[in-house]
């Protein structure tokens, strides 16, 4: 079993320094950054020797009304320990994170499915289209506006 890191720990050990004003907030279980600070500090967690996290296990999106929060479970297999990584999208017509396919091939069809069911747009993606649903679905259904 992977052990988990602090996620108040790595953000102000680690990240804080590398990327000032980039955290948002913090806590034992993880931290979330800005989104146009994301590709960078996503690429600092893949190559920092001691942390090398290698594998994205998961991204989900959850929408909270106020914002969009896209979270990455990410998994160091050199090292055992994983964490969270979360970024937020504050605008509800057309919300944007940068996409981390070219650094974890596991997120293209991860981000495909949050674009499709919650309509987050995933910058640089290069395939973003519906995974699950037709190209003539009106909406994204994950969504709690969505009716």
């Amino acid at each position: 079993m992977t052990a988990a890191l602090n996620g108040e720990h790595v953000a102000t050990k680690e990240i804080a320094e590398k990327f000032p004003d980039s955290v948002v907030a913090a806590d034992k279980s993880a931290f979330v950054v800005k989104s146009k600070s994301l590709y960078q500090v996503a690429e600092f967690l893949k190559n920092a020797p001691g942390l090398d996290f290698d594998y994205l296990t998961n991204l989900v999106a959850v929408d909270y009304m106020d914002y969009f929060e896209v979270a990455y479970h990410l998994i160091s297999l050199k090292h055992n320990h994983s964490l969270v990584l979360k970024t937020r999208c504050h605008d509800r017509d057309k919300p944007v994170v940068p996409s981390v396919v070219n650094l974890w091939r596991s997120a293209d069809f991860q981000e495909r499915e949050a674009y499709d069911l919650m309509g987050i747009i995933f910058d640089g993606h290069p395939n973003l289209k519906r995974l699950l649903l037709w190209e003539g679905f009106v909406g994204h259904p994950l969504r709690r506006d969505y009716l």
